[in-house]
Protein backbone atom coordinates (compact mmCIF):
# COMPACT_ATOMS: atom_id res chain seq x y z
CA UNK A 1 0.00 0.00 0.00
CA UNK A 2 3.02 2.00 0.89
CA UNK A 3 4.63 1.53 -2.69
CA UNK A 4 1.28 2.62 -4.37
CA UNK A 5 0.80 5.16 -2.41
CA UNK A 6 4.47 6.79 -3.10
CA UNK A 7 3.99 5.88 -7.30
CA UNK A 8 0.77 8.14 -6.83
CA UNK A 9 2.64 11.04 -5.57
CA UNK A 10 4.92 11.00 -7.88
CA UNK A 11 2.49 10.56 -10.85
CA UNK A 12 0.56 14.04 -10.33
CA UNK A 13 0.09 14.78 -14.35
CA UNK A 14 -0.79 13.72 -17.74
CA UNK A 15 -0.73 15.44 -20.74
CA UNK A 16 -1.46 12.65 -23.13
CA UNK A 17 -3.01 8.94 -22.34
CA UNK A 18 -4.80 6.60 -24.37
CA UNK A 19 -7.92 5.76 -23.31
CA UNK A 20 -9.67 2.59 -24.93
CA UNK A 21 -14.08 3.20 -25.12
CA UNK A 22 -16.47 0.51 -26.12
CA UNK A 23 -19.97 1.20 -26.72
CA UNK A 24 -22.68 -1.01 -25.41
CA UNK A 25 -25.01 -2.98 -27.67
CA UNK A 26 -28.52 -2.72 -28.93
CA UNK A 27 -30.69 -4.95 -27.64
CA UNK A 28 -32.09 -7.72 -29.40
CA UNK A 29 -36.27 -7.73 -30.62
CA UNK A 30 -38.21 -10.14 -29.19
CA UNK A 31 -40.55 -13.05 -31.38
CA UNK A 32 -43.88 -13.89 -29.07
CA UNK A 33 -47.51 -14.49 -29.73
CA UNK A 34 -50.31 -12.90 -27.65
CA UNK A 35 -51.35 -15.88 -25.08
CA UNK A 36 -54.08 -14.96 -22.88
CA UNK A 37 -57.32 -16.79 -21.60
CA UNK A 38 -59.85 -16.99 -24.35
CA UNK A 39 -57.29 -16.18 -26.93
CA UNK A 40 -55.21 -18.94 -28.48
CA UNK A 41 -54.17 -17.45 -30.80
CA UNK A 42 -53.77 -13.27 -30.51
CA UNK A 43 -51.07 -12.79 -32.72
CA UNK A 44 -47.16 -11.90 -32.75
CA UNK A 45 -46.32 -9.23 -29.52
CA UNK A 46 -43.00 -9.18 -29.94
CA UNK A 47 -40.97 -5.72 -28.73
CA UNK A 48 -38.28 -4.01 -29.71
CA UNK A 49 -34.93 -3.92 -27.78
CA UNK A 50 -32.89 -1.17 -26.51
CA UNK A 51 -30.36 1.07 -27.67
CA UNK A 52 -27.15 0.63 -26.35
CA UNK A 53 -25.31 3.16 -24.79
CA UNK A 54 -22.94 5.36 -25.96
CA UNK A 55 -18.99 6.95 -24.72
CA UNK A 56 -19.88 10.35 -24.87
CA UNK A 57 -16.82 13.17 -23.56
CA UNK A 58 -17.80 16.32 -22.06
CA UNK A 59 -15.76 19.14 -21.76
CA UNK A 60 -15.23 20.19 -18.18
CA UNK A 61 -13.58 23.60 -16.79
CA UNK A 62 -12.99 21.99 -13.31
CA UNK A 63 -10.43 18.59 -14.63
CA UNK A 64 -6.89 20.41 -15.03
CA UNK A 65 -5.36 16.89 -16.21
CA UNK A 66 -6.32 13.83 -17.86
CA UNK A 67 -4.77 12.03 -14.54
CA UNK A 68 -7.95 10.32 -13.54
CA UNK A 69 -8.11 9.12 -17.25
CA UNK A 70 -4.58 7.52 -17.09
CA UNK A 71 -5.96 5.38 -14.25
CA UNK A 72 -8.83 4.31 -15.83
CA UNK A 73 -8.31 3.83 -19.66
CA UNK A 74 -10.85 1.96 -20.21
CA UNK A 75 -14.36 3.22 -20.28
CA UNK A 76 -17.38 1.26 -21.19
CA UNK A 77 -21.35 1.76 -21.77
CA UNK A 78 -23.79 -1.05 -20.85
CA UNK A 79 -25.30 -3.09 -23.33
CA UNK A 80 -29.23 -2.33 -23.67
CA UNK A 81 -32.24 -4.58 -22.80
CA UNK A 82 -33.73 -6.91 -25.39
CA UNK A 83 -36.99 -6.71 -26.11
CA UNK A 84 -39.93 -8.56 -24.53
CA UNK A 85 -43.32 -10.04 -25.03
CA UNK A 86 -46.72 -8.38 -24.97
CA UNK A 87 -44.85 -5.44 -26.78
CA UNK A 88 -42.36 -4.37 -23.90
CA UNK A 89 -39.33 -2.34 -25.31
CA UNK A 90 -36.26 -3.59 -24.04
CA UNK A 91 -34.65 -0.49 -21.72
CA UNK A 92 -32.15 1.22 -23.17
CA UNK A 93 -28.59 1.70 -21.28
CA UNK A 94 -27.50 5.20 -19.82
CA UNK A 95 -24.74 6.57 -21.76
CA UNK A 96 -21.01 6.95 -20.12
CA UNK A 97 -20.01 10.22 -20.10
CA UNK A 98 -16.47 10.86 -19.45
CA UNK A 99 -14.78 14.52 -18.25
CA UNK A 100 -12.32 15.68 -19.72
CA UNK A 101 -10.21 19.14 -18.90
CA UNK A 102 -10.46 22.34 -21.58
CA UNK A 103 -8.18 21.88 -24.51
CA UNK A 104 -8.50 18.34 -24.92
CA UNK A 105 -7.87 17.15 -28.38
CA UNK A 106 -8.88 13.32 -29.33
CA UNK A 107 -7.81 11.35 -32.28
CA UNK A 108 -7.77 7.47 -33.57
CA UNK A 109 -4.49 5.86 -32.00
CA UNK A 110 -4.79 3.60 -35.24
CA UNK A 111 -4.88 6.03 -38.23
CA UNK A 112 -4.03 8.97 -36.38
CA UNK A 113 -7.37 10.35 -37.92
CA UNK A 114 -8.83 13.94 -35.80
CA UNK A 115 -11.56 13.17 -34.42
CA UNK A 116 -12.06 16.57 -32.50
CA UNK A 117 -11.44 19.02 -29.60
CA UNK A 118 -13.00 20.06 -26.58
CA UNK A 119 -12.53 24.05 -26.40
CA UNK A 120 -15.88 24.96 -24.06
CA UNK A 121 -17.04 24.21 -20.55
CA UNK A 122 -20.25 22.00 -21.38
CA UNK A 123 -19.21 20.56 -24.84
CA UNK A 124 -19.81 17.37 -25.21
CA UNK A 125 -18.52 14.97 -28.33
CA UNK A 126 -19.67 11.27 -28.90
CA UNK A 127 -16.51 9.27 -29.52
CA UNK A 128 -18.11 5.70 -29.47
CA UNK A 129 -21.66 5.25 -30.67
CA UNK A 130 -24.22 2.71 -29.31
CA UNK A 131 -25.67 0.04 -31.35
CA UNK A 132 -29.43 -0.08 -32.31
CA UNK A 133 -32.02 -1.71 -30.83
CA UNK A 134 -33.62 -4.60 -33.25
CA UNK A 135 -37.07 -5.32 -34.18
CA UNK A 136 -39.48 -7.64 -32.49
CA UNK A 137 -41.92 -9.88 -34.83
CA UNK A 138 -45.24 -7.80 -34.76
CA UNK A 139 -43.57 -5.40 -36.94
CA UNK A 140 -43.65 -8.24 -39.78
CA UNK A 141 -46.99 -8.87 -39.35
CA UNK A 142 -49.17 -8.81 -42.35
CA UNK A 143 -51.82 -10.22 -44.36
CA UNK A 144 -50.08 -13.01 -45.98
CA UNK A 145 -48.01 -13.51 -42.79
CA UNK A 146 -50.23 -13.84 -39.23
CA UNK A 147 -47.29 -15.35 -37.37
CA UNK A 148 -44.08 -13.86 -38.45
CA UNK A 149 -40.95 -15.09 -36.70
CA UNK A 150 -38.57 -12.62 -38.12
CA UNK A 151 -36.96 -10.37 -35.63
CA UNK A 152 -33.67 -8.51 -36.02
CA UNK A 153 -30.40 -8.17 -33.71
CA UNK A 154 -29.49 -5.30 -32.00
CA UNK A 155 -26.11 -4.27 -34.06
CA UNK A 156 -22.74 -4.19 -31.99
CA UNK A 157 -21.52 -0.81 -30.05
CA UNK A 158 -18.69 0.48 -31.57
CA UNK A 159 -15.16 0.33 -30.24
CA UNK A 160 -12.30 2.29 -30.34
CA UNK A 161 -8.31 3.23 -29.51
CA UNK A 162 -8.55 7.08 -28.53
CA UNK A 163 -5.47 9.17 -27.73
CA UNK A 164 -6.25 12.01 -25.58
CA UNK A 165 -4.14 15.04 -25.82
CA UNK A 166 -4.41 17.86 -23.47
CA UNK A 167 -3.19 21.58 -25.12
CA UNK A 168 -3.97 23.95 -21.88
CA UNK A 169 -5.85 27.17 -22.35
CA UNK A 170 -4.40 29.99 -20.62
CA UNK A 171 -4.57 33.48 -21.36
CA UNK A 172 -0.74 34.10 -20.47
CA UNK A 173 2.22 31.27 -20.33
CA UNK A 174 5.29 32.27 -18.37
CA UNK A 175 8.08 30.82 -20.43
CA UNK A 176 11.86 30.46 -19.07
CA UNK A 177 14.65 28.74 -18.32
CA UNK A 178 14.95 26.70 -15.61
CA UNK A 179 15.37 28.80 -12.15
CA UNK A 180 14.52 31.74 -13.84
CA UNK A 181 11.86 32.67 -11.19
CA UNK A 182 8.44 31.52 -13.36
CA UNK A 183 6.86 29.55 -10.22
CA UNK A 184 7.51 32.16 -7.76
CA UNK A 185 6.52 34.82 -10.24
CA UNK A 186 3.14 32.64 -10.54
CA UNK A 187 2.80 31.91 -6.80
CA UNK A 188 2.78 36.11 -6.62
CA UNK A 189 0.32 36.49 -9.02
CA UNK A 190 -2.39 34.29 -8.29
CA UNK A 191 -3.43 31.40 -5.37
CA UNK A 192 -1.52 29.05 -7.08
CA UNK A 193 1.10 27.03 -5.18
CA UNK A 194 3.96 25.45 -7.24
CA UNK A 195 6.90 23.86 -5.88
CA UNK A 196 9.78 26.52 -5.24
CA UNK A 197 13.12 25.60 -5.03
CA UNK A 198 16.94 26.76 -5.43
CA UNK A 199 17.76 24.15 -8.20
CA UNK A 200 16.55 23.68 -11.38
CA UNK A 201 13.40 21.52 -12.76
CA UNK A 202 11.58 22.36 -9.53
CA UNK A 203 8.54 22.63 -12.18
CA UNK A 204 7.77 18.83 -13.81
CA UNK A 205 4.32 20.18 -15.21
CA UNK A 206 2.16 22.76 -16.01
CA UNK A 207 0.74 24.51 -13.46
CA UNK A 208 -2.49 26.65 -13.77
CA UNK A 209 -3.35 30.00 -11.71
CA UNK A 210 -6.21 32.79 -11.50
CA UNK A 211 -4.98 36.06 -11.31
CA UNK A 212 -7.88 38.53 -10.69
CA UNK A 213 -8.74 42.13 -10.16
CA UNK A 214 -10.47 44.27 -7.75
CA UNK A 215 -13.37 44.53 -10.66
CA UNK A 216 -13.39 40.53 -10.84
CA UNK A 217 -11.70 40.39 -13.97
CA UNK A 218 -9.92 37.19 -14.06
CA UNK A 219 -7.00 35.71 -16.56
CA UNK A 220 -5.82 32.22 -16.18
CA UNK A 221 -1.67 32.11 -16.23
CA UNK A 222 0.22 28.78 -17.26
CA UNK A 223 4.09 28.27 -15.34
CA UNK A 224 5.79 26.02 -18.10
CA UNK A 225 8.39 23.75 -17.30
CA UNK A 226 11.68 25.13 -17.78
CA UNK A 227 12.72 25.19 -21.69
CA UNK A 228 16.34 24.44 -22.17
CA UNK A 229 18.37 24.62 -26.04
CA UNK A 230 17.11 22.19 -28.18
CA UNK A 231 13.96 21.78 -26.27
CA UNK A 232 11.70 21.29 -29.60
CA UNK A 233 13.95 18.39 -30.97
CA UNK A 234 13.21 16.57 -27.20
CA UNK A 235 15.78 17.63 -24.92
CA UNK A 236 15.13 18.18 -21.72
CA UNK A 237 12.08 18.35 -19.75
CA UNK A 238 10.21 21.06 -21.19
CA UNK A 239 9.82 19.49 -24.96
CA UNK A 240 6.49 17.67 -23.97
CA UNK A 241 5.66 20.44 -22.30
CA UNK A 242 5.83 23.19 -25.45
CA UNK A 243 2.28 21.96 -26.96
CA UNK A 244 0.82 23.93 -23.83
CA UNK A 245 2.04 27.01 -24.89
CA UNK A 246 0.27 26.80 -28.26
CA UNK A 247 -2.81 27.74 -27.12
CA UNK A 248 -1.72 30.94 -24.75
CA UNK A 249 -3.19 34.12 -26.14
CA UNK A 250 -0.07 36.14 -24.28
CA UNK A 251 3.55 35.23 -23.45
CA UNK A 252 5.47 36.16 -20.58
CA UNK A 253 9.16 35.90 -21.26
CA UNK A 254 10.66 35.64 -17.27
CA UNK A 255 14.24 36.37 -17.81
CA UNK A 256 17.00 35.70 -14.92
CA UNK A 257 18.93 39.11 -15.22
CA UNK A 258 20.66 37.82 -12.05
CA UNK A 259 23.16 35.42 -14.50
CA UNK A 260 22.68 32.59 -12.38
CA UNK A 261 24.95 29.62 -13.33
CA UNK A 262 26.84 31.92 -15.92
CA UNK A 263 23.64 32.56 -18.11
CA UNK A 264 23.75 35.35 -20.34
CA UNK A 265 19.88 37.26 -19.89
CA UNK A 266 20.31 38.30 -23.92
CA UNK A 267 21.40 35.11 -25.12
CA UNK A 268 18.27 33.06 -23.37
CA UNK A 269 15.80 35.67 -24.34
CA UNK A 270 16.94 35.21 -28.02
CA UNK A 271 17.15 31.34 -27.79
CA UNK A 272 13.97 30.53 -26.37
CA UNK A 273 12.04 32.67 -28.74
CA UNK A 274 13.99 30.62 -31.45
CA UNK A 275 13.03 27.33 -29.74
CA UNK A 276 9.41 28.71 -29.72
CA UNK A 277 9.64 29.36 -33.35
CA UNK A 278 10.90 26.44 -34.38
CA UNK A 279 8.27 24.15 -32.64
CA UNK A 280 5.62 25.99 -33.97
CA UNK A 281 6.00 28.90 -36.44
CA UNK A 282 2.57 30.67 -35.43
CA UNK A 283 4.56 31.39 -32.20
CA UNK A 284 6.52 34.16 -33.52
CA UNK A 285 3.61 36.35 -33.67
CA UNK A 286 1.70 35.37 -30.24
CA UNK A 287 2.21 39.18 -28.22
CA UNK A 288 4.84 38.89 -25.25
CA UNK A 289 6.49 40.71 -22.77
CA UNK A 290 9.80 40.13 -21.35
CA UNK A 291 9.92 40.82 -17.57
CA UNK A 292 13.57 41.26 -16.42
CA UNK A 293 13.35 39.03 -13.38
CA UNK A 294 15.82 39.22 -10.06
CA UNK A 295 16.62 42.72 -10.50
CA UNK A 296 17.24 42.66 -6.81
CA UNK A 297 20.61 40.88 -7.56
CA UNK A 298 24.04 42.65 -7.15
CA UNK A 299 25.08 42.33 -11.02
CA UNK A 300 21.41 42.55 -12.36
CA UNK A 301 21.04 46.35 -13.31
CA UNK A 302 24.36 45.60 -15.54
CA UNK A 303 23.22 42.74 -17.23
CA UNK A 304 19.91 44.69 -18.02
CA UNK A 305 21.55 47.03 -19.86
CA UNK A 306 23.44 44.47 -22.27
CA UNK A 307 19.97 43.03 -22.82
CA UNK A 308 18.32 46.36 -23.73
CA UNK A 309 21.48 46.80 -26.37
CA UNK A 310 21.39 43.41 -27.70
CA UNK A 311 17.14 43.10 -27.86
CA UNK A 312 15.73 46.92 -28.09
CA UNK A 313 12.95 44.46 -26.44
CA UNK A 314 10.40 46.39 -23.87
CA UNK A 315 11.05 45.23 -20.77
CA UNK A 316 9.52 45.39 -17.08
CA UNK A 317 11.88 45.05 -14.18
CA UNK A 318 11.06 42.87 -11.18
CA UNK A 319 11.96 40.91 -8.14
CA UNK A 320 9.68 37.94 -7.89
CA UNK A 321 11.04 37.00 -4.84
CA UNK A 322 10.66 40.23 -3.10
CA UNK A 323 7.36 40.98 -5.21
CA UNK A 324 8.96 43.95 -6.24
CA UNK A 325 7.62 45.47 -9.45
CA UNK A 326 4.16 43.43 -9.85
CA UNK A 327 1.73 46.08 -9.81
CA UNK A 328 3.26 47.27 -13.85
CA UNK A 329 2.87 43.91 -14.76
CA UNK A 330 -1.01 42.94 -13.52
CA UNK A 331 -1.73 46.74 -14.87
CA UNK A 332 0.52 45.88 -18.72
CA UNK A 333 -1.73 42.32 -18.78
CA UNK A 334 -5.20 43.91 -17.68
CA UNK A 335 -4.50 46.53 -20.48
CA UNK A 336 -3.68 44.00 -23.36
CA UNK A 337 -6.61 41.82 -22.77
CA UNK A 338 -9.60 44.49 -21.19
CA UNK A 339 -8.22 47.55 -22.33
CA UNK A 340 -6.79 51.03 -20.47
CA UNK A 341 -7.65 50.52 -16.88
CA UNK A 342 -8.05 53.32 -14.01
CA UNK A 343 -6.75 51.30 -11.30
CA UNK A 344 -6.39 47.73 -11.41
CA UNK A 345 -4.72 45.51 -8.30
Amino acid sequence: MAHTSRLMKHVVFKDRIKLYVRAGNGGNGCVSFRREKFIPKGGPDGGDGGNGGSVILQCDANEDSLLSLYYQPHQRAKHAQNGMGSQCHGRSSDDCIVKVPLGTVISDAETGEFIGEMLDPGELLVVAKGGRGGIGNIHYKSSTNQAPREFTEGTLGEEKELWLELKLIADVGLVGYPNAGKSTLLSQLTHAHPKIAPYPFTTLNPIIGTMEYENFNRLRIADIPGLIDGAHDGVGLGHQFLRHIERSKFILFVIDMAGTDQRNPADDFLHLREELRLHLEELSYTPYLVLANKMDAPDAAEHLVEFKERTGEEVLEISAMEGTGLDPVKKYLYDHFYGRSQHVD
